[in-house]
């Protein structure tokens, strides 16, 4: 049981890390929970800038549901950075929802998005919990951007591109592979899911602030179809994202390609397995600290309706670290007033997509938006 009100599950890992550190800057208390106590604790002295003034403990727990309750009763807020989500999120959201606490997490994976919406949404809203997956860069800040579009009535559609600058850290290439070979990925087409072509490779994009053509792929179909298929204004959202670095997303599906020939034979267990050590082959070090000189990041939205376009590009840097202050500000905010909608729901939705804007632009990690109407 926890005396502190915030868990970050997982902290030792790079995103953990920076939840933390997040946390110390909003004042919140937290405990860094995982399974080894002594990474932990050289992960928290290490790595977390600032944790001397801190107030936070460490503490250890079994991955299984009634360990995991235990741990969390007494918290107000998890936020789950243990991934890949499909396989070891459920006994996470089983637990926050024993112990009546809300769930946020990290994942980029959306057929576990979709899961939450499906399997856990009615029970998370019929126990005024909230249950957020996808609180991070790659989605929360491009949902900022189509939001910010859609204050125009009258938009229906949504064209999404996200970029980023850097490395994937360990866990964001053991995403990458899993959602390649565990799930399809799907786009929004007149409020109704369809497949991407999983034969079509690499799409070449324009984006904002380059000459040169963008290389991007579906990414797993992202969350954002999930979080509009509910909402009366939007009926097709496609998502496409990718990194700056046209050498490795080049190299990008001749990995999955691979991986997929490899396990296609496999049983569930053998295939995750083999999956962990194809992504250790790809990326076995945390990356180092960002560098916002470096780790750029770019969502760019174009929305459009019968009568009327708008679009919204914001820049920013460290990609990261704009995931580790979200899921801060979104805990911080848990603690002080309830939700907007309880249940399944995106940051944007649970928080207000210009609050969380006006926390990335308070930490000086976004530009201020670039937004463009016509009609």
């Amino acid at each position: 049981m926890s005396d502190k009100p915030v868990i970050v599950y997982g902290a030792s890992g790079y995103t953990g890390r920076l939840i933390c550190e997040y946390l110390r800057e909003y004042n919140v208390p937290f405990t860094a929970a995982g399974r080894d106590a002594g990474k932990l604790k050289s992960s928290m002295e290490t790595n977390v800038a600032g944790i001397e003034t801190a107030q936070y403990e460490v503490a250890t727990t079994e991955h299984t549901v009634e360990a995991l309750t235990e741990l969390f009763r007494g918290a107000s807020v998890v936020c789950n950075t243990v991934g890949p989500f499909a396989r070891y999120g459920p006994e996470v959201v089983e637990a926050c929802l024993a112990a009546g606490v809300h769930y946020l997490d990290t994942t980029g994976e959306q057929d576990w998005v979709i899961t939450c919406d499906e399997k856990y949404g009615a029970d998370f809203a019929a126990a005024g919990l909230l249950l957020a997956p996808g609180v991070a860069q790659m989605y929360t800040t491009g949902e900022i951007a189509a939001q910010l579009c859609l204050e125009k009535p009258g938009l229906d559609t949504l064209d999404i591109a996200v970029f980023w600058g850097g490395s994937p850290t360990i866990a964001s290439t053991q995403t990458i592979l899993v959602n390649a070979a565990m799930s399809a990925a799907h786009y929004l087409e007149q409020n109704t899911y369809q497949p991407w072509d999983p034969e079509a490779g690499l799409y070449q994009l324009s984006i904002p602030g380059q000459h040169e053509l963008a290389l991007a792929l579906p990414w797993g179909g992202t969350s954002h179809p999930v979080w509009f298929r509910k909402d009366p204004r939007v009926a097709t959202v496609r998502a496409l994202g990718g990194v700056f670095n046209r050498p490795l997303m080049l190299g990008v599906p001749q990995i999955v390609a691979a991986a997929l020939e490899a396990t296609k034979d496999m049983d569930l267990d053998a295939k995750y397995d083999a999956l962990d050590a194809t992504a250790a082959q790809v990326m076995n070090q945390m990356p180092p600290r960002e560098n916002p000189r470096l780790n750029k990041s770019l969502d760019s939205v174009h929305a459009s309706g019968p009568l009327g376009r708008a679009h919204c590009v914001i820049h920013g840097n460290s990609n990261y670290k704009q995931t580790g202050l979200l899921q801060a500000y979104a805990a911080y905010s848990l603690l002080q007033q309830a939700p907007r909608t309880v249940g399944f729901a995106s940051a944007s939705q649970a928080f207000g997509h210009r609050e969380l804007l006006g926390a990335l632009r308070a930490f000086g990690l976004v530009m201020e938006p670039v937004l463009t109407v016509e009609s």
